[in-house]
């Protein structure tokens, strides 16, 4: 196949991540602090938060096909996806700025101003990140260079988690100078400015190189409805649905869990004194260690995965995962030393697989080619971007609604029914969720033989059509 398959530059991989170590600033920070923000220091009731991420993550799922179906029908010197990583980035970082900003509103106010930004933060998240995923699926038209791409993509996805997890609670104490509303506001214009910088390298130092077919018609009914039947798509969507809240129910208690459970505690750490470290210290120090895991685990998932198929790979790893997430269960809370280690080997395995399952997505916009001659890469992952979105609702939604049912208060001693809520909400209902979406997976078709097949099948279409990609 000669040109058709050549390999991407490392220069050109590169710059695409930097479109996630961009969009990753804001969702880590929506993963790991947004209940805190707004139960603890934005001082809205859990009840009330929970309502407002289920309408709001909702009302924002549903606009990614939307955004997909767009996308797909942008027409640019710059292609379809890259021009919105340029359009956006601007007004993305500006809209984080407000929603991070706490007013001096009454109760009401306050939720007026906070279903606002949530509500355009996430439509601008869905304008900016749909396009910039959807890329993955036309910078090249080789299975295995795509699933390279996303290990790029997610190695910079968890370097911005690691700067998340080890900066946002630090310089939020920094730059608040005891005004920790202030120093979320001002955390944010940072984030901004690095967003804004990231996003251009990434839309710079890319192309796009698949094309969907030269006689295909536009219709946005038979991209629907080649969407709903694509068994391989809709499998994954479920998988996709139950892995994000495997993450979402834990990730949206991680902060309280450390804060009203683990505590304040003497550590002796090697080579140091032992001193006092508080919860923000803890959390800090446990989110970054689980950042830096993934990473490393991300590094190593593209070999294994040819090693073993991306779907054998996934199953395995999510085992382990699921195994360290349980086990927190029973654990005290002064067992930090196996808690931490839980993290480390749970992030380890669990980090990589959303490398996996974005390059699983790349492989069912080509199985769509392949079996009805129609490609719609941004409808595919727009639509699976909203299974995300789903997710999270639902996952913030369990995990608020939960803490709220057995008497959660902010900022004071909780009670024993309140503390037990919130270990099982970080470790045995998101590991029930792993094993739902463990055993969905056994029903996915595109092994790595199927996925050859299909690719060599569409290279052989392209050059009959002289659509043969060269460059």
């Amino acid at each position: 196949m000669g040109k058709v398959l050549q390999k991407l530059s490392f220069k050109e991989k590169f710059s695409y991540g930097f479109g996630d170590l961009a969009s990753v600033l804001y969702w880590q920070t929506f993963m790991l602090y947004f209940t805190y923000f707004y139960t603890d220091v934005f001082l809205i009731p859990a009840s009330a938060a929970a309502t407002m991420f289920l309408v709001s993550r909702i009302w924002d799922g549903i606009n990614d096909p939307l955004m997909g179906i767009i996308a797909d029908r942008t027409k640019t010197r710059w292609g379809k996806f890259r021009p919105y990583l340029l359009w956006l980035c601007v007004p993305f970082a500006f809209i984080g700025v407000l929603t991070f900003t706490v007013p001096d509103f009454s109760e009401s106010g306050k939720l007026i101003w906070a279903y606002t930004t949530f509500i355009l933060i996430m439509m601008l998240y869905t304008g900016i990140n749909i396009p910039y995923t959807a890329l993955l699926g036309v910078i090249s038209p080789d299975s295995n260079e795509r699933t390279s791409v996303s290990s790029f993509k997610f190695l910079f996805a968890f370097a911005a988690g690691i700067i998340v997890s080890a900066t946002l609670l630090p310089m939020v104490k920094w730059l608040g100078d005891g005004n920790e509303a202030s120093g979320w506001q001002q955390s944010f214009i940072v984030y901004g400015i690095m967003a804004i910088v990231f996003f251009l390298i990434a839309f710079k130092g890319t192309k796009e190189r698949v094309q969907p077919p030269k006689t295909q018609k536009s219709s946005v009914k038979k991209d629907l409805y080649e969407l709903v039947t694509n068994a391989p798509w809709l499998i994954l969507l479920t998988v996709t649905i139950t892995f994000i809240l495997f993450v979402a129910v834990r990730g949206s208690v991680t902060v309280h869990y450390f804060k009203y459970f683990i505590g304040s505690q003497n550590i002796s750490l090697p080579f140091l004194d032992s001193d006092t470290y508080n919860f923000e210290a803890i959390t800090s120090a446990y989110n970054t260690i689980g950042q830096i895991s993934a990473f490393l685990g991300v590094l190593m998932v593209s070999w294994f995965a040819k090693k073993v198929g991306k779907k054998k790979a996934f199953m395995i790893l999510f085992v382990v995962a699921i195994v360290s997430t349980g086990a927190i269960y029973f654990l005290t809370a002064d067992q930090l030393g196996l808690i931490f280690f839980l993290q480390i080997t749970g992030s380890m395995t669990g980090g990589p697989l959303s490398v996996l399952i974005w390059a699983m997505y790349a492989d069912t916009a080509d199985y769509a080619e392949w079996k009805r001659g129609r490609r719609a890469t941004g409808l595919i992952f727009s639509a699976s971007t909203m299974s995300q979105k789903f997710g999270w609702a639902f996952g913030a939604y369990v995990a608020l609604s939960l803490m709220s049912s057995v008497g959660f208060e902010a900022n004071v001693a909780q009670s024993a029914d309140s503390l037990q809520g919130l270990i099982a909400l970080f470790s045995i209902i998101p590991a029930g969720f792993g094993v739902l979406s463990t055993l969905l997976l056994f029903l996915y078709p595109l092994n790595d033989n199927k996925v050859e097949e299909i690719t060599t099948e569409l290279q052989e279409r392209r050059k009959e059509r002289g659509e043969e990609i060269t460059e």
